[in-house]
């Protein structure tokens, strides 16, 4: 077993473990995991520190799973068949859902995912990203709108074929990203789930002509 096929793995899960919210939060002294959803993820912190807050979030996530999945890329682009990139992305994934540098406590894995998705199959993030806005503006649930954005690309990856690694990847990551958001779709089952409602055009649309 050569050395990259441990080292660039364990780096990317030491990369995801970089979790945006609390290397950010520790800035302005906070941690979001004691705020909101308790969540280090981008939704809760937008809900609980704003916008720019979340933007930087989005930022240091996405790119911690290109950066992460890029290693692989140009240090072992022939290890594993040329499959290293999908279990580095992976990895780097898992490390911002379990950051070893935060007590095993981070967020819920999509905009990682969607970094590592931007070097691995970068022709799906426009429909993946329409398809979560659409969404989002049809039912105004953050968690499932990205867990069926999660599913989209694993459906994409079956159809589609031709890459065993990108499909195990893809359902890999479409699982990963429905476990983490398993506590929405309970509460969303319940009628308790938080609703993004300045998302929701339609709906604001028809109370305004209803009114």
């Amino acid at each position: 077993m050569t050395p990259s096929l441990l080292l660039l793995p364990l780096a990317a899960y030491l990369i995801g473990s970089l979790s945006g919210s609390l290397l950010l939060g520790k800035l302005r002294g906070v941690d979001i995991r004691t705020q909101g959803s308790g969540n280090a993820g981008g939704t809760n912190a937008f809900r609980t520190q704003g916008a720019k807050f979340a933007l930087g979030v989005l930022l240091i996530d996405v790119c911690k799973g290109m950066f992460a999945t890029w290693l692989a890329f140009v240090y072992a682009p022939h290890a594993l068949g040329g499959d290293l990139p999908y279990v580095c992305a992976f990895a780097a994934v898992v490390g911002h859902i379990w950051p070893v540098w935060h007590g095993f406590r981070g967020g819920k894995g999509a905009a990682t995912a969607m970094g590592a998705i931007a070097m691995l199959w970068p022709i799906t993030l426009p429909g993946l990203l329409v398809l979560w806005i659409c969404s989002v503006i049809l039912t105004g649930y953050v968690g499932f709108s990205t867990c069926l954005t999660g599913l989209g690309f694993a459906a994409a990856a079956l159809y589609v074929g031709g890459n065993d690694a990108r499909t195990l990847f893809a359902i890999a990551i479409a699982a990963l990203i429905v476990f983490t958001h398993r506590a929405n779709l309970m509460r969303m089952r319940a009628g308790t789930e938080s609703r993004f409602e300045k998302a929701m055009l339609l709906s604001r649309r028809k109370r305004r002509h209803g009114a």
